[in-house]
C-alpha cells in the first residue's frame, strides 16, 4: 500500500453482528492506481470469530448506461482492466459464457485474464457434475480448452460488458478493439 492510501485510511469499530463477542473493524481506504484510477477499498474484519468482508468501488468512472465491447485478439487485451458492478451483465459471446447479475452480485476489479480464470474455474466446478459417459462432457472439454487458449492469446473472443446503472467500465489495453454504445431509458426498462 502506498503512503497516500495509507494517510487517507479511516478506521470503524462496531460490535459484531455474526459472533456478538468481538467487534468488527472496518477500514476505509482510497488506493490510488498506478494508471491515475481511485478505487475505495472497505474491509470489514472481526477480532474474534474472524468474520471478513472486502468491498472494492471505483471512484473514476464515467457512470453512464451503455454496452461496452472490447475484441480480444492477443495476450496484450488480456491485461486490459474490467470493472464490474453489482448490475452489468458480462459475457463472451463466442463461447456462450454469461455472468448475470443478481441479488448477492458484489463489485469486482479484475483483468479480462482475471474473468478468464472464473469462466474457468466455474466451468470445472460444473463438470465435476457428469459422469465420465455423459454426451455433455465432450462439449464441456471443448469449452475447456477454448478458455486454454484465450488465456495464451490464441482464441480470438468478444467481452461483452452491459450496465443499465453505468458503474460497469473497461480500460482497453488497444482502444481500436474497443467500443461503448450507450443505451437510453426506453432500452432500460
Amino acid at each position: 500500500m502506498s503512503e497516500k492510501a495509507k494517510k487517507s485510511e479511516e478506521e470503524f469499530h462496531f460490535q459484531c453482528p455474526a459472533c456478538k463477542k468481538g467487534t468488527i473493524s472496518i477500514k476505509k481506504t482510497v488506493y490510488d492506481l498506478p494508471d491515475k484510477d481511485k478505487m475505495l477499498i472497505i474491509k470489514f474484519e472481526c477480532n474474534k470469530c474472524n468474520y471478513s468482508d472486502n468491498d472494492i468501488i471505483p471512484l473514476t468512472t464515467n457512470f453512464k448506461p451503455g454496452i461496452i465491447s472490447l475484441k480480444v485478439t492477443d495476450e496484450t487485451d488480456l491485461q486490459s482492466k474490467v470493472y464490474r458492478s453489482p448490475i452489468g451483465k458480462l459475457e463472451i459471446p463466442e463461447l456462450e459464457l454469461v455472468i448475470e447479475p443478481g441479488p448477492s452480485a458484489t463489485f469486482y476489479y479484475t483483468n479480462i485474464e482475471g474473468i478468464l480464470f472464473r469462466f474457468e474455474n466455474a466451468v470445472s466446478i460444473y463438470k465435476k457434475n457428469f459422469d465420465k459417459n455423459d454426451p455433455h462432457i465432450n462439449e464441456i472439454e471443448e469449452l475447456l480448452e477454448n478458455i486454454q487458449k484465450a488465456l495464451k492469446g490464441e482464441f480470438e473472443f468478444t467481452l461483452r460488458l452491459s450496465d443499465t446503472g453505468g458503474g460497469s467500465y473497461i480500460i482497453p489495453q488497444n482502444k481500436s478493439n474497443y467500443t461503448f454504445r450507450a443505451i437510453n431509458n426506453q432500452e432500460i426498462q
